[in-house]
């Protein structure tokens, strides 16, 4: 029993470190869009909480905003400076994000 008990708790470990390798190199990709991009993300970090990792929505949030491509910088730069980013929900940053790229459009 205690050897099938290791061998889950280092599958578990393992896969939750291929996990955290996926969401450390997650980019926006230039023809991606932000709802897309979002449960990209989204659908990672709910990965790693299952397999023990804890992550707060304010990391979620800063890897978001983190890693998108340049064109967004402004808009990076405007919710970074408008508000404090340990108190928006990540529904908040998703829509400050859709608010300022339908104003790009």
């Amino acid at each position: 029993m205690k050897t099938k008990y290791q061998g889950s708790s280092r599958v578990k470990r393992a896969q939750l470190q291929s996990l955290r390798r996926d969401f450390e190199i997650l980019q926006i990709k230039d023809d991606e869009s932000i709802t897309c991009y979002y449960l990209q993300t989204m659908g990672i970090a709910n990965n790693m909480r299952f397999h023990g990792e804890k992550m707060n929505g304010t990391t979620i949030a800063e890897k978001i905003l983190r890693s998108l491509s340049l064109k967004y910088d402004y808009v990076v730069c405007s919710i970074e400076e408008s508000n404090d980013i340990d108190a928006l929900t990540l529904d908040e940053v998703q829509n400050s994000l859709l608010v300022h790229k339908q104003k790009m459009n």
